[in-house]
């Protein structure tokens, strides 16, 4: 009887391996991780924003490459873990495809790809141009510019095949596997999967993983996994998004203790103050809450409604406070009680605190066969998912929320918005066009070329049907896929060029 392939190493282009690969049994998995490391789109992050541009902070912070390779460090951990256990949660992977730790590191290390420059704000502007000014109903995000970078924009050695990775790790980075257009009309709710709510700005879903550009890749790569469901993500990519929570509530932690941002006197008061007034603050409107959200204990209080809201099938009163009341211990009234000051010691104290919270976590998954719409098959407990909920809210409550990264967060997304219509003015000057930056130019055609053969194969799934409008959508699509692309210092300098104010025009043009 002749052994069936494996669907999940099946690749947009038929690929023959060469003397050296055959010789060496190079794994398929192993191959769409090293062409991940060695793109350029890789590269790139390490000049792009985490939460805080460095350019900005004046300290060595953490970037989105930084963020990759940690999220990998963990999520291999995990899935070493899990993939190695017995009984029912060993039959349960086995039947939803399996958890390779390659791939799943190959998807870590892909997951940020497309984030533009200047971190969460970057995409939020990018979003609202893309919709607004070139009338892209799909707008820009994050997760789904990963896969058409994946998929698309990047290159390896076939045209049209992107990396040309694996049905695997292709399907490992859809967090949010639809389009779209698949959010609207839905009412929000715990009965609607995480990220499928509808985007108050309208148009469809908050988070989607892939352009309707790109949706016919990504239908051949879940056919690999036939038990997975269509709106579920695969045993790997949740393994990855859970690598990915776990990593960004504690690095950035780490960030914000060693700039000394962390009022340690704030903070505790929040804690003290939810955890006196409990039973005054549950009887407080969520509209009370909000106008006396400076009163300490106010913030933790909305933070718990918000998860029961969102999160029925988990969210537990008990489990909250007792996540409120270890997080006070080990980090409010532990770690920032004594400032960072560079020592040794600090450095020390830092890492054994950042190692014992990670390793803690990564013991805390489970494995489910049924899992709620809400969650993945695998998934934290029930006791550290409350915790890194209440870690993740110490920067959102206590960075993010400040009015002097605001300031500055304004400033980049005008830079971003000078961009975008900089080089949309130099491709419809008709006379100067033909001397716009060549990869602009490529992407744009790339753009043209995906817009054109949807409307040959799907047209029911496009927002537009005469030509002008095509053709505007994908000069839109090409311009934006250009700017994302771009690190923070990139953008900075071909600002400076657009606006002619650039003091070192040769250096800067490299960037084009």
């Amino acid at each position: 009887m002749t052994e069936q392939p494996d669907p999940r190493l099946a690749r947009d282009e038929p690929e023959t391996l060469d003397a050296y690969q055959r010789l060496e049994r190079w794994p398929e998995f192993r191959a769409d991780l090293e062409r991940i490391r060695f793109s350029p789109y890789f590269s790139r992050l390490s000049a792009v924003t985490q939460v805080i541009s460095q350019t900005g902070a004046g300290m060595a912070i953490h970037n989105r490459l930084t963020h990759s390779l940690k999220v990998a460090a963990v999520a291999r951990a995990i899935a070493v873990s899990i993939s190695v256990s017995a009984g029912q949660a060993h039959q349960t992977l086995q039947g939803l495809g399996g958890c390779h730790p390659v791939v799943v590191q190959a998807a870590a290390c892909a997951h940020d790809l497309g984030h533009p420059p200047f971190g969460h704000l970057g995409e939020q502007t990018l979003d609202r141009l893309a919709r607004d000014h070139f009338g892209l109903s799909e707008g820009f995000e994050g997760n789904a510019q990963s896969f058409r970078i994946l998929t698309r924009l990047d290159q390896y050695d076939r045209a049209d095949a992107g990396l040309n990775l694996t049905a695997a790790v292709r399907s490992a980075v859809l967090k949010y596997p639809w389009i779209r257009a698949e959010g609207a009309g839905q009412h929000s709710g715990p009965h609607l999967e995480r990220g499928l709510s509808p985007d108050p700005q309208g148009g469809g879903a908050k988070k989607f993983a892939v352009y309707t550009l790109d949706l016919h890749t990504m239908r051949t790569a879940r056919q690999a996994y036939p038990e997975i469901r269509a709106r579920q993500q695969t045993v790997e990519c949740s393994v990855m998004d859970i690598a990915d929570d776990i990593a960004y509530s504690l690095h950035d932690l780490d960030d914000f203790y060693r700039a000394g941002l962390l009022n340690q006197s704030a903070i505790s008061a929040e804690f003290k103050a939810w955890r006196a007034d409990r039973t005054q603050l549950n009887e407080l409107t969520t509209y009370e809450l909000n106008r006396s959200l400076r009163l300490p204990g106010r913030s933790l209080e909305l933070l718990w409604r918000r998860l029961r809201t969102k999160d029925q099938w988990i969210a537990d009163q008990d489990a909250f406070a007792a996540a409120v009341d270890l997080v006070s211990e080990d980090v409010v009234d532990g770690l920032l009680v004594a400032p960072f000051d560079g020592s040794r010691e600090a450095e020390r104290s830092l890492a054994t605190f950042t190692s014992r919270w990670i390793s803690h976590l990564q013991k805390s998954v489970e494995v489910h066969t049924d899992p709620d719409v809400r969650s993945g098959h695998v998934n934290l407990n029930r006791a550290a998912w409350h915790e890194v909920a209440v870690l993740k809210f110490l920067h959102e409550r206590f960075i993010l929320d400040r009015p002097d990264l605001t300031v500055y967060q304004r400033g980049q997304a005008r830079l971003l918005k000078r961009l975008v219509l900089g080089f949309d003015a130099w491709l419809a000057d008709a006379h100067d066009a033909r001397r716009a930056p060549r990869r602009l130019v490529d992407l744009v055609e790339l753009a043209t070329e995906d817009v054109f053969r949807l409307r040959r194969d799907e047209p029911h799934l496009l927002d537009a049907d005469d030509e002008p409008r095509l053709l505007r959508h994908a000069q839109g699509r090409g311009i934006i896929d250009y700017v994302a692309s771009l690190t923070d210092a990139q953008a900075t300098s071909l600002d400076a060029l657009l606006t002619g104010t650039s003091e070192r025009l040769w250096d800067a043009g490299q960037g084009l």
